[in-house]
């Protein structure tokens, strides 16, 4: 049988599956991840350890480009951190309603045999 906790997560995703969220707020967890990359990029160039990347980086791109590197990195983090979710959150749903039919039907089995015991 199912945990309380089982439970409680397939009534949550029954309702929710079908929803289709737009909006700020779904991508708000993977955007901050994107942001921290981003944050560990400048720090890199910053603090100077690899030379080479940041005499490349001064000569070839201006802190625009780099700018829009990360900002295209934060979304791109978001949007995949969101599917990965949606994705990993389906299959929990899954795999729990199957176990959810096998429960059923050794309880049905269980009936059916002490029923033609009697």
């Amino acid at each position: 049988m199912l945990t309380p906790e089982e439970e409680k997560f397939l009534v949550y995703w029954s309702d929710k599956r079908n929803r289709v969220k737009s909006g700020f707020k779904q991508y708000r967890t993977g955007l901050s991840i994107g942001m921290v990359l981003g944050i560990g990029i400048i720090i890199s160039l910053l603090s100077g350890w690899y030379s080479r990347a940041n005499m490349v980086a001064n000569s070839q791109s201006t802190p625009l480009v780099l700018l829009l590197g990360i900002v295209i990195i934060s979304v791109f983090c978001s949007y995949f951190y969101k599917q990965f979710r949606r994705e990993a959150d389906e299959q929990r749903y899954k795999e729990l309603m199957v176990k959810k039919e096998k429960a059923l039907q050794e309880v049905q089995q269980d009936e059916e045999k002490k029923s033609h015991q009697k």
